[in-house]
């Protein structure tokens, strides 16, 4: 674990408060860190954080995504593997879920995997909502922001970045 993640870490569990949004820095995060539990996402360069979120997650936000339809947010290390310019939610990021163990327990299971996760924007309808889009877990898996954070998120992590989405 990074100096970085451990010093945030720290943070979290001794109850301090993580900025909204930290000053925006040149360079391009090489990592996607997100906390579900705290609602929160950083952007990492070399373990040392360049910007954190607040964040939005599935409908069911406790335990990794298992299922199409389950509305979890999952679980693990992915992928941003590619990028909507056209997303009915201002822009988006793919997640690669699922990976191969998620498609793997899913076959023991008998139920599809689901797909199609993405952190986001908002859509029309909830744009006016801006942060308030936080007060409550609405996706059908995915991590949403606002459009301003989506735009500012899109300039600072390239295709390919890993995301590790934490419990």
């Amino acid at each position: 674990m990074t100096a970085g993640i451990i010093l945030l870490a720290g943070m979290i569990l001794s109850g301090l408060t993580v900025p909204e949004c930290t000053e925006a820095s040149a360079d391009t995060a090489d990592k996607v860190f997100v906390i579900k539990n705290k609602r929160v996402m950083f952007l990492l360069r070399e373990g040392e954080i360049l910007k954190s979120y607040r964040i939005s997650l599935g409908r069911q936000p406790l335990g990794h995504k298992v299922r199409a339809g389950d509305k979890r947010t999952p679980e693990g290390t992915y992928l941003l593997d590619y990028r909507n310019p056209n997303s009915r939610f201002h822009k988006g990021f793919h997640i690669s879920y699922p990976n191969e163990a998620d498609t793997a327990r899913a076959l023991r299971l008998g139920v599809p995997p689901g797909g199609d996760i993405m952190l986001h924007g908002l859509s029309s309808l909830r744009e006016p909502l801006g942060k308030g889009h936080r007060r409550e877990d609405w996706t059908d898996g995915c991590i949403a922001v606002t459009n301003a954070e989506i735009e500012e998120i899109w300039k600072l992590v390239p295709d390919g970045t890993p995301i590790e989405i934490t419990p």
